[in-house]
Parts: structure tokens; sequence; C-alpha cells
């Protein structure tokens, strides 16, 4: 796991995190903010050789209440450029499930670069308000030991659905 230290030298020297925040840093991590919420229109269907996603509809915000029972989908503001000998494990900040929510990540493979993208899902029986640029989850950097396959599947790029 990378500490303070290396993630800075890897901001300036590979430009892992662009919309960088010195603010955001943290012992060995980087705290992402909120930037765009999504809400989900239609079923998706995942099989074996076929998916469909679902359509998205951006939503316009500053506060965004999100109510109880509700599954968004949100991006951070910040992107990352990710090295081939890093990899990257999202985790939600304890103040997400003391507002009753979760939040649901994915790892972030070597040679990925966009934004990123998660499931925000209100459990509590109350709204739960959040911030645009809130901090909402923290990234810790991985070192690949071995021969690694940059990522280049359909969600480079930030791409939502």
């Amino acid at each position: 796991m990378l500490g303070r230290d290396e993630i800075k030298k890897q901001v300036k020297q590979n430009n892992l995190i662009t919309e960088y925040n010195p603010e955001c840093l943290e012992s060995c991590g980087y705290d992402l903010r909120l930037g765009k919420i999504y809400k989900i229109k239609g079923g998706p269907y995942l099989g074996i050789e076929h998916r469909s996603l679902p359509q998205t509809i951006q939503q316009k915000y500053d506060e965004y209440s999100l109510n109880p029972g509700e599954y968004v989908l949100i991006e951070t503001i910040e992107k990352v450029n990710m090295p081939a000998n890093l990899a990257a494990r999202i985790l939600p900040r304890s103040t997400i499930f003391r507002c009753g929510a979760a939040l649901y990540t994915a790892l972030v493979d070597p040679g990925y670069q966009g934004t990123l993208t998660m499931g925000l899902k209100n459990h509590s029986n109350a709204s739960f308000r959040i911030q645009r640029k809130a901090k909402i989850a923290q990234i810790v950097f991985e070192n690949v030991q071995g021969k690694t396959k940059k990522y280049d599947g359909r969600y480079q790029g930030g791409k939502i659905v």
C-alpha cells in the first residue's frame, strides 16, 4: 500500500490523480469527492455473453436528497491515471455508513484512466442529504508484482454504463 509521500510523488511524476486537492491526501490514501449523480432508468441484464445496462439520467444538484431505499450511481470529481504497476481499492468513508448508506465499489485495474463510478444506496428510514464535493470514499493504491495487462474494458475513460 502506498503511503502519503509516495502518492504525492506519483501525482507529480505520473499524474496519478487529476483534480488533486492536497487537503484530501491522507496517511495511506486519498479522499475522493462526489461529482455527478445518476439515477438509473430501466432494467439491466447481465448474461454470460451479453449484457444490457440501464439508461442513466444525470441529476442537477448542489445538495442531493437520497430517499430511503434509493440507489444511484455516483462519479468522482477526481480522475485517476493508473500505471501498469499499480492497482487501487476504493473504500467508503465511515461517515457514509454512519448515515445509514452503503457505497458499492470495485477494484481499479492497472492502466485504467478516468473518473471512478460507484453505487450509493440509502438503507436508512430517513432521507440522506449529500453535497457536491463531499468526501465520500478513500482510494488506496497498491503495487502489483509480476507481469500485468493494462485495463482496456468498456468503462475506460470513466464511462458510466
